[in-house]
């Protein structure tokens, strides 16, 4: 499973959304990096692929950091900027 967390402006806690497979972990952070770089603001909805129920939307403005990790028995998830690959 692939966490991946987004950091938001004035908001000290992540909001995270998880994906079972790597391709697709990455998929999502690029769609969420290239809406980011369209310096267009737009609305996200994500979803969770671990609770199928979780549905999230936000402003593209209000992102400051998104970052992908896997989590496993032996790993879990750091803050905003320490991403491993």
């Amino acid at each position: 499973m692939f966490a991946i967390e987004l950091s938001l402006k004035g908001n000290p806690i992540p909001v995270t959304v998880e994906r079972k497979e790597k391709d697709d972990a990455f998929a999502l952070v690029n769609f969420i990096i290239e809406a980011l770089e369209s310096g267009n603001p737009r609305v996200l909805q994500l979803t969770c692929d671990k609770q199928l129920e979780k549905k999230v939307a936000l402003l593209t403005e209000q992102i400051s950091g998104v970052q992908v990790s896997e989590k496993n028995s032996s790993a879990s998830v750091t803050g905003v900027g320490f991403g491993r690959y």
